[in-house]
């Protein structure tokens, strides 16, 4: 070592070490660069965090205010399952079982006969549509138009053949319209979301229940209940959801999200245990399991009777805010303006006049930091709706109100 160095063969490059000196006529060759290309990706959703985080008042949120949520008792149940000796190193691909046992005997006491064994956790209620949609044999679904749109961009993602069936929340359902096109589509399935269906607020009848079981019968297609809103009902206005009408067939879903807290991110599907092991290996594909410390402390919460504690509450102040919102629009809205009456839930649909701009509308409120939103992406085909939906569980009625006298003035002077 001591030669080579007296002799200038090798030389020291500090913090890297000694290496061999190159001859005095090299060049080294030029740097490649190997960097890879970027990936090429669609983006199909916008983020609703960002407009609520905002500080804008958002006139269509469908979420229950913050302030209602249940924070401290969620902590609790966290902190309690973190120091539980016996909770599991490995998740249970099905979802945590005394999770599923809670969630079955309170789907038994509400009518509808099922075990834990039939209950898939799922990562809120947009993973449930997510393992039936890859599931699906016949690729074709049909649905509400308008719809649910991350449900709409969830069934594109996986190249499903669309049949939209129109909606109008203030008209009775046109049955004999549906049949129509469910009986020369020949779908696989259909999507439904019986409850404060969104965006229209729109809740289906028993006996429009009763058609829709006729005509799955008869046209021989499957059904997906989305029963999210049927918590927010007052305890006097109990409706039977589709599945404890139709049976085990009827694929059921079902979320804590919205009602609990959005974070929290878990909800369920209830199938036949024929279905079961099609929906498994559909979830296993997408995320394998899912976090079994947050659906041990969701079960924590359900078993010390909080969740029921907490829907009380919510019902009650859903109540009275959905009245203040009547209230607010039968005294300001202008003539023309018309609006749906679910009964209760987050949101209704407002329509407005053909003559009214909606982008200038909502570009006008934008200017006073109220956003209303549009819904091209709910609808297939050109909207049969001219109007957006109006949320009443994210805001105070004061807030509410005023931001309610702001679209008066601008809708009086369209």
């Amino acid at each position: 070592y001591d030669e080579l160095c007296l002799r200038g063969v090798l030389e020291s490059r500090s913090r890297a070490g000694v290496f061999v000196k190159p001859p005095d006529d090299y060049s080294p060759p030029p740097e490649r660069d190997l960097s890879a290309p970027a990936p090429h990706l669609n983006s199909l959703a916008v983020d609703h965090q960002a407009r609520l985080a905002s500080g804008d008042t958002y006139l269509s949120a469908v979420f229950v205010d913050p302030e209602l949520l249940p924070h401290k008792q969620l902590s609790d149940c966290i902190r309690s399952v973190l120091s539980l000796p016996g909770l599991p190193t490995f998740y249970d691909a099905l979802g945590y079982p005394p999770l599923r046992e809670l969630i079955a005997a309170r789907l038994c006491a509400r009518g509808i006969r099922t075990s834990a064994d039939e209950v898939l956790v799922t990562t809120g209620s947009q993973q449930a549509r997510d393992v039936v949609s890859r599931a699906l044999a016949p690729r074709c679904i049909a649905f509400e138009n308008p719809i649910y749109r991350y449900a709409r961009l969830l069934f594109e993602a996986h190249n499903l053949r669309l049949v939209p069936l129109d909606l109008d929340p203030f008209e009775n359902i046109d049955f004999a319209s549906w049949e129509r096109d469910l009986a020369s589509n020949r779908p696989g399935l259909m999507y439904a979301i019986t409850s404060f269906q969104n965006p229209t607020g729109h809740s289906y009848s028993s006996h429009e229940l009763e058609r829709l079981l006729d005509l799955a019968q008869r046209l021989d297609f499957a059904l997906l209940e989305d029963d999210w809103g049927s918590d927010m009902l007052s305890e006097n206005d109990y409706r039977p959801s589709l599945r404890a009408l139709g049976g085990e067939n009827v694929l059921y879903v079902n979320s804590f999200t919205k009602k609990l807290l959005p974070s929290l991110r878990l909800g369920y599907v209830l199938c036949s245990r024929a279905a079961m092991p099609a929906l498994l290996a559909a979830k296993r594909l997408a995320t394998l399991g899912n976090a079994t410390l947050m659906e041990a402390a969701l079960a924590e919460f359900l078993d010390r009777g909080y969740y029921d504690t907490h829907l009380n509450r919510i019902q009650k102040a859903l109540d009275e805010r959905y009245h203040a919102c009547l209230d607010a629009l039968e005294e300001l809205m202008p003539e023309g303006v018309r609006w749906t009456t679910p009964g209760g839930g987050p949101i209704l649909w407002l329509s407005v006049p053909d003559s009214v701009n909606l982008q200038a509308l909502a570009a006008r409120m934008a200017e006073q930091n109220i956003r209303i939103e549009l819904m091209p992406q709910a609808f297939v085909g050109r909207p049969h709706l001219h109007g957006f939906p109006i949320g009443y569980a994210f805001y105070p009625p004061d807030r509410l109100r005023s931001a309610l006298e702001c679209l008066s003035k601008e809708l009086s002077r369209a």
